[in-house]
């Protein structure tokens, strides 16, 4: 087994006489990727870690993934065209570690503009991305225009009546404009975006535009047909600004905001946006199966508009949200919920299967499962798929591996939560973010039982690092059962118990924050190396180190810990002093921006013998 944490490998001396088998999909398309992995996990990766994603996506059966690196340095030479000023134009684009949220209109220039240097290194790696991913014989996604525009065009042309949008609770200066769908401007300048990208990196076919992402739609919405008319007019321009500069392109766009705005997106609406656009010149990738279950509590998107009013679509998970990398994910739905589709006459222009994950390299287990239900047209036998997935991934699968998936599955991958936090990452007791985890006894002792194995398969690197990972939130979890208790004891202002809860969660952080430092993708100096990695002056580096930390903590309007991660370096030196200082009082804005504008290093040592380590710290913990 090939995963993002390492591999488990092992050849045979003498080759076996294998017949050739086949397999088939009913799947022609298989989806990768989300617009917000571009932030979340992949803003500051180069060469060698993209060529690494690409080789895995062939490695798991994906042909269709999202390739959206060098938008803006396309964005770019379209806004010269068309008179703008440089200085202009750069400043239009977030720092690059919130363009996914630039791209989707929600938000400009936060933290940002964009260097010559970055835009030249970024048009370079698109090509190396999109020559291997069409050797692989992978049909890459490109980005298109989706109507936003830069402040300067809109002090250029006032004859325009632009919409101004807002998003996520920020300042309005930050907020996006887009063109109305009847300006001429919507069309030529998606035209001269499809020629620019096309003379840049030759021709495509499936290009990616979203106008509408969880914002308020510029209609009156209490004038239906005045509404639908819009709409209708809205998905015309689009697609017309897609095959303008390329007549045999189809328009791919994410189904997300048809679930998340559902009382905008009913029916008449999402088939209002789509009646002009030919059936075969459009797809939609409806992005969350997962979320009607466990957090909207509705019918599946594709089942309350009935397949999509004739077009093609993709049926597609968001396992992750944000990057957190706690362990959840429902492996039993996972495993089945995709069959019915295949099933029922709503589902005949299924084309697709696919997840879009905002953040990677956490819940291995799920993706690996997702990969082989995109290669299945009946539901997976789950007990006798992770036999096979712990052969493969450790090298056995003793009795207490099996209780401890067992339980697993009654826990942490019995459930699903889109925003898995622990409470000692939002600090206070009245935090607007959701701290929701399905760490309860049937994790502990899964843990346990899985550490038990520790002796038969620690030869095994993916053994070693799950038994790294499970550690360090068993101790996080058990910590957060303090703090919650210090919370308490803080709150009915017992100062003495509120502190020695407090310095017992310090304890069992501070050990899971080492444990996590010998674990391969876990770590925030990996996080800062990436983003370091892309300055070529101090000056960048240091913009570029603030613009990673900013994103995985403070984030921006009102993202605050959105993307909370349990990692090394993380825990120690931004969670544990953050909550030291609200125990004590103190205000945590001007703390946490100077956190983010200092440069950080590394001050910790890993364990002589991590494995050892989480074995010895777990038993200790279980007392607790």
């Amino acid at each position: 087994m090939t995963t993002w944490g390492g591999s488990h490998v092992v050849l045979p001396k003498v080759w076996p006489d294998y017949s050739l088998q086949h397999q088939t999909t009913p799947y022609n398309l298989r989806y990768f990727l989300n617009v917000c992995t571009y932030g979340y996990t992949a803003p500051f990766w180069g060469w060698k870690r993209w060529e690494q994603e690409i080789d895995w996506m062939a490695l798991h059966g994906v042909n269709f993934p999202l390739a959206t690196v060098a938008a803006e340095a396309i964005a770019e030479r379209v806004w010269l065209r068309l008179g703008l000023k440089k200085e202009d134009v750069q400043s239009f684009f977030t720092a690059p570690a919130h363009l996914p949220w630039h791209r989707m209109g929600n938000l400009n220039s936060w933290d940002g503009g964009l260097t010559d240097n970055w835009q030249k290194e970024q048009i370079e790696l698109q090509h190396r991305i999109l020559e291997r991913m069409r050797e692989l014989d992978m049909h890459p996604i490109a980005p298109a225009f989706a109507g936003f525009v830069p402040m300067a065009f809109v002090q250029k042309h006032p004859e325009i009546r632009f919409n101004h949008l807002k998003w996520g609770g920020f300042n309005e200066n930050y907020n996006a404009y887009v063109l109305p769908p009847d300006s001429p401007f919507f069309v030529e300048i998606g035209k001269m975006f499809i020629e620019e990208w096309e003379k840049e990196f030759g021709k495509n076919k499936y290009y990616l535009s979203d106008s509408f992402n969880e914002m308020e739609l510029p209609v009156d919405k209490n004038d239906k047909e005045g509404k639908n008319r819009v709409l209708a007019q809205y998905g015309e321009t689009i697609y017309n600004s897609i095959v303008a500069g390329n007549p045999d392109a189809v328009w791919v766009t994410q189904g997300w905001t048809f679930g998340y705005q559902r009382s905008f997106w009913d029916q008449t609406a999402l088939s209002a946006l789509l009646s002009r656009v030919p059936d075969d010149k459009m797809i939609i990738i409806d992005l969350g199966n997962d979320f009607p279950k466990w957090v909207w509590k509705t019918e599946q998107t594709w089942k309350r508009h009935g397949g999509f009013y004739g077009k093609k679509w993709i049926f597609s998970y968001v396992p992750n949200f944000g990057g957190k990398n706690i362990l959840t994910g429902e492996l039993d739905m996972y495993a089945s919920a995709s069959v019915e589709a295949l099933q029922v006459e709503c589902g005949k222009d299924l084309v697709g299967f696919g997840s879009a994950p905002e953040g990677l390299e956490s819940n291995e287990v799920v993706y690996e499962l997702l990969a082989d239900a995109g290669w299945s047209d009946t539901v997976i036998n789950l007990d006798m798929w992770l036999e096979s997935y712990c052969k493969a991934r450790y090298g056995g699968y003793p009795d207490n591996m099996s209780e401890a998936w067992n339980l697993l599955r009654k826990s942490t991958y019995g459930s699903f939560y889109a925003y898995p936090r622990f409470t000692w990452q939002t600090v206070v007791p009245d935090s607007i973010r959701e701290t929701k985890v399905a760490m309860n006894d049937d994790f502990f002792q899964a843990v346990e039982l899985f550490l038990n194995c520790s002796e038969s398969l620690r030869q095994s690197e993916l053994y070693r690092n799950d038994a790294i990972e499970f550690a360090a939130f068993y101790l996080g979890a058990k910590a957060d059962l303090l703090y919650v208790k210090a919370l308490e004891m803080k709150k009915k202002g017992n100062k003495t118990e509120a502190d020695r809860k407090l310095a017992q969660t310090v304890s069992l952080l501070l050990n899971a924050d080492r444990l996590l430092l010998s674990h391969p993708l876990h770590r925030l100096d990996r996080w800062i190396e990436q983003a370091r990695d892309c300055g070529v002056s101090a000056m960048d580096c240091e913009r570029y180190e603030m613009n990673a930390k900013r994103l995985i903590t403070t984030w921006g309007g009102r993202q605050e810990d959105y993307a909370a991660r349990v990692w090394s370096g993380l825990i120690k030196d931004y969670y544990i002093p953050r909550l030291q200082l609200y125990f004590s009082d103190q205000s945590l804005g001007e703390w946490e921006e100077n956190w983010i504008v200092t440069p950080w290093r590394n001050t910790t040592q890993t364990f002589r013998n991590p494995l050892k380590a989480a074995v010895r710290l777990v038993k200790e913990a279980s007392a607790l």
